[in-house]
């Protein structure tokens, strides 16, 4: 992942570097006009490319409701999907930080799993990771405690928090 992430983003530079020290040798044999329109082409396919990566990120919303969480996620640049289940459903709550990077920058993953395997939660580039995961088991045992007037699996009551 970090290494098509690096050439991803190192690929468009290492290519005007080189365009620009070699400018006057392929100038001659294709033009400066076209010359420079290629340049720009490889520019402008770089940063639609990015652009729709960041949509397609930036789009993933997640609601947790004192009932239910929501889950809707940008799959490709107009494919959507929209997932729901009840907090009784809801199983195990996980966080993970993988990497120096997401660690330095408290960043991470928070895995919801449910009873049904259609409507497995994964929230990607979480900040907060492992307190956010805490925070959503607190709400889920708020909501088990109010329903089922069972104490939580921590031993302590979540309504007097």
């Amino acid at each position: 992942m970090y290494v098509f992430l690096f050439v991803w983003f190192v690929a468009p530079v290492v290519f005007t570097i080189v365009v620009f020290s070699w400018w006057g040798a392929i100038a001659g044999i294709i033009g400066s006009a076209l010359l420079g329109l290629l340049l720009v082409s490889v520019w402008m396919i770089f940063l639609l490319v990015l652009y729709i990566l960041w949509i397609n990120q930036e789009l993933d919303l997640f609601v947790i409701t004192t009932g239910r969480i929501i889950g809707i996620e940008q799959l490709s640049f107009l494919n959507r999907t929209v997932s729901e289940c009840n907090l009784d459903e809801v199983q195990e709550v996980n966080a993970q930080a993988n990497g120096l990077l997401a660690n330095l920058l408290n960043y991470g993953t928070v895995y919801i799993s449910t009873a049904s395997e259609r409507s497995d939660f994964c929230v990607n580039l979480t900040p907060d990771a492992l307190v956010n995961a805490r925070h959503i088991l607190n709400v889920i045992d708020t909501h088990r405690y109010r329903a089922h007037g069972t104490p939580s699996a921590i031993g302590d009551d979540p309504v007097g928090k």
